[in-house]
């Protein structure tokens, strides 16, 4: 039995797995980085691959605990209700740990040693080991007459997402990409457990990170409100100078 080892490493605007798009695809401006490992990370690895405009990747689900999968599963798109077996969804609670992900290749960057390939429409944790990268076929790879069983339509978007002044004005300073664009598209997905989609309950507050900073929203109804948006650093700093004080 061949050993697998990984080719590349993942680094992604997701930080935490709580957020992260259930597909590859949901939402458009999720952008990632996927940088080759020594051997691979030479030029010739990667000719002619600027000609696909989208990656299959092979992964691993890192952020699994080992050894922790059932012979079913609840997938969130059955609202956590319904049992069925693992092989029938997309869980990553699997017996190993793999994953497939469809993402659109923006670009390669190649410098000196550094192969490194941009992506975007990810659905993939930051760090994630990938095993392999192949090209998407359109031809071969897209079944028209596909069933997609319980999941035969993409899930609807139905959230409404506000910002306040402070968070407006972060996603307008951010430097690299529409921020604005991809918190609205993140939490129109509504990231929330199923058993928490209740719009006429009390205001909710949750949190996530992404990139480098937290990000904070309020749930009323059946609109997200983005609230804050506070960079790692600057907590980092204020958790400094609170431990300062308690010190004295």
């Amino acid at each position: 039995m061949p050993r697998f080892e990984p080719i590349g490493v993942i680094h992604s605007c997701f930080r935490e797995k709580f957020g992260i798009p259930r597909q590859p695809g949901l939402v458009t401006e999720a952008r990632a980085t996927l940088e080759l490992l020594p051997p691979y990370n030479q030029p010739e690895a990667v000719r002619g691959l600027e000609g696909f405009s989208h990656l299959w990747l092979i992964f691993i689900f890192h952020g699994i605990p080992s050894r922790q999968w059932q012979p079913t599963v609840r997938p969130p798109r059955l609202g956590g209700n319904q049992r069925l077996g693992v092989f029938a969804t997309r869980s990553p609670f699997r017996p190993n740990p793999i994953g497939l992900s469809a993402v659109r290749l923006e670009r390669i960057e190649i410098n000196q040693s550094r192969v490194v390939l941009h992506l975007a429409g990810v659905d993939l944790l930051d760090g994630a080991p990938v095993l392999d990268i192949k090209p998407y076929v359109p031809y071969a790879d897209c079944i028209a007459e596909a069933t997609g069983g319980f999941a035969r339509e993409a899930p609807e978007a139905a959230l409404t997402v506000e910002f306040s002044p402070s968070a407006a004005a972060f996603c307008t300073a951010w430097p690299d990409g529409d921020l604005r664009a991809l918190i609205t598209q993140i939490l129109r997905q509504d990231p929330r457990p199923a058993y928490e989609r209740d719009y006429d309950a009390a205001p909710k507050r949750y949190g996530m990170k992404l990139y480098d900073f937290d990000l904070r929203w309020e749930m009323c109804g059946d609109t997200a409100w983005v609230i804050e948006i506070i960079p790692t650093e600057r907590k980092n700093q204020c958790a400094d100078q609170s431990g300062d004080r308690s010190d004295h």
